[in-house]
């Protein structure tokens, strides 16, 4: 008798092949048959000829913190995502000394916009050395696998203190250091390595955080440990300002030690998106040599929310509106009611920006949000386009906006990548065989922005209503968060629907599947902020054999755990 079965399913498998009709049966948390008229179950669940994937697998988040507290590792689970990995862009919280753990807050909260509040009361630094950090993490029963990467951040401050936060030069003995501790942490479990080198990514001071300019000598001497150990990936961001150069690094530590290495590949300008396809192009030619070089896309625009209760509003450089930060949310939202308040916020001078994709109150840019949202509006739903047919300045029309909810409502604003004015860019990047689909950032920018719900919007917008440009097919979408972002970071043995394969699960009902509206709540420690996201459609979410979610809510079961290391295909995969 099997565990679970799921019967009259229409199966998309991950595999990218076609749908097909059928049951799935799990036995102590593994696939064990997919057909038609298998046995019997101690349950059973009738799809009724709804869809039946494998779980989303995130492969670019920062939860690094949260998921030592939250069991749920909202809202990704809600998502239909059932395995995540953490470390990414070379931020976290290990190795760490006690007197490192507010350097690490600091840097986490500046980089990836996660409360330091939060992070100060969440955490509970019952670890210094990375395995150990893995240890909590195992300790920890929770809704969906989490995977960990060893970030470079953590390491460098460890080994070099000071200096490794002033971005001076590793020696050959701190570089020793390093590839030791980075060693000992995939020997443990660690999915891999991750190092930033994009000055986008600061402390509050301005200063580039550590690991930003690391020489060559340091970014190859701790890969080659990927090489030694054999296996492991690598992971980084950069600026690619001087990209045939940076590609070169890489192209050359894949070649010598058989690793992946993932990177992000975004753009910030209309102009800068050839630059991207030769890119592409360069990864295609290396690959054909040998290299396994990885672009990780997003599938929007590197976008913020704005609002009242968000961390960046169009009005952020008013002194008014920085005298309410001090007050409570309802306080805030009653004296932004005031009239003259409304009038000082709106008079208050803006500075001059240098770089105008960066202006905050380009009011032909920044968009409303719908219900459910719209991540590729056009012209017409612009703050400026609505503001004329109301009769109001843009600015006025923005702040009444953000009135609503009680001051909670969102503004939309793809601040990169979106030079085109619609998603034609993202799609052709995630279009390229490559890349894989990422960058949802799960767990970080907690004030400006939720793109844990982009699994969702693949399907639901991509696949079944996008307007503006062709659709997505259905069978290669789940396939690209799925299968592909499990093997890009070394996880055979989920992301098909096959017998042998890890029992994770989603059952969606596709033609009821949707986002909500992005909204603030105040649930992490310490009160803290963040943006949130529901779903609606899917039907049940499985992971490990265990129903996790139905139509939106939790179970109550948590059979999620640390994922430790890479994972080989099933023996049974072939069967």
């Amino acid at each position: 008798m099997y565990d679970l079965c799921i019967r009259n399913a229409t199966i998309v498998d991950g595999s990218g092949e076609d749908r097909f009709s059928g049951d799935v049966a799990v036995q102590d948390g593994l696939i064990v048959g997919v057909g038609s008229g298998l046995g019997r179950a101690r349950r059973d669940i009738h799809a009724d000829g709804r869809l039946l994937t494998p779980g989303w697998v995130d492969a670019h988040t920062h939860f690094d913190g949260q998921a030592t507290w939250d069991p749920l590792v909202s809202p990704a689970s809600g998502h239909g995502i059932t395995t995540v990995v953490m470390g990414n862009c070379g931020v976290g919280f290990a190795p760490c000394r006690p007197g490192e753990h507010e350097r690490l807050i600091q840097v986490m909260e500046a980089v990836e916009d996660i409360p330091g509040s939060a992070l100060a009361e969440g955490l509970e630094w019952n670890w210094e050395s990375f395995p150990e950090y893995l240890n909590v993490l195992e300790s920890r029963p929770r809704a969906l696998d989490v995977g960990a990467q060893v970030p470079h951040c953590a390491v460098r401050i460890h080994v070099m203190g000071e200096r490794g936060v002033r971005n001076e030069e590793a020696t050959a003995d701190d570089i020793s250091q390093m590839a030791a501790i980075v060693r000992e942490g995939i020997q443990a479990g660690a999915i891999g390595f991750s190092t930033s080198r994009t000055e986008l990514h600061t402390t509050h001071d301005g200063t580039p955080m550590p690991g930003t300019y690391a020489a060559e000598a340091e970014l190859l001497g701790i890969g080659e440990v990927l090489g030694e150990l054999g296996h492991g990936c690598y992971q980084l961001v950069s600026d690619f300002d001087d990209w045939a150069r940076e590609m070169d690094w890489m192209k050359r530590l894949s070649l010598s030690t058989g690793r992946p290495v993932n990177f992000v590949l975004f753009f910030r300008k209309e102009e800068d998106f050839e630059r991207v396809r030769r890119q592409l192009d360069y990864v295609h030619q290396a690959n054909r040599q040998g290299a396994q070089l990885v672009a990780h896309v997003g599938a929007r625009p590197v976008n913020i929310l704005m609002g009242f209760e968000a961390t960046v509003t169009p009005f952020m450089f008013s002194p008014t509106l920085a005298g309410l930060a001090g007050l409570s949310p309802e306080e805030r939202y009653a004296r932004l009611c005031d009239p003259a308040v409304r009038a000082q916020i709106l008079a208050d001078p803006q500075p001059e920006i240098e770089d105008p994709s960066w202006a905050l109150n380009d009011f032909n840019r920044i968009y409303v949000l719908e219900d459910p949202p719209d991540y590729e509006p056009g012209p017409e739903k612009s703050i400026a386009a609505l503001a004329r047919k109301a009769g109001l300045s843009a600015a006025e029309y923005a702040y009444q906006r953000m009135l609503g909810d009680q001051g909670r409502e969102l503004l939309y604003f793809p601040i990169f990548g979106y030079g085109s004015g619609d998603l034609s860019r993202q799609v052709e990047m995630i279009e390229d065989p490559a890349s894989v689909i990422s960058l949802a950032d799960g767990g970080a920018h907690c004030g400006v922005l939720c793109d844990c719900s982009v699994p969702t919007s693949l399907l639901s917008y991509f696949v079944r209503d996008r307007q503006r440009g062709h659709r997505l097919p259905l069978e290669w979408t789940v396939h690209q968060q799925t299968r592909a972002t499990a093997m890009a970071v070394g996880l055979a043995d989920r992301g098909l629907v096959r017998p042998g394969f890890k029992a994770d699960l989603n059952l969606i009902d596709f033609e009821r599947l949707q986002m909500g509206r992005p909204r603030i709540v105040y649930d992490l420690p310490a009160n803290g902020r963040r943006i949130v996201q529901d779903a609606t459609g899917y039907v049940a979410t499985v992971v490990s054999g265990e129903v996790t979610f139905e139509e939106g809510e939790h179970t109550g079961a948590l059979p999620g755990r640390l994922v430790r290391g890479s994972r080989c295909e099933p023996l049974l995969a072939s069967a």
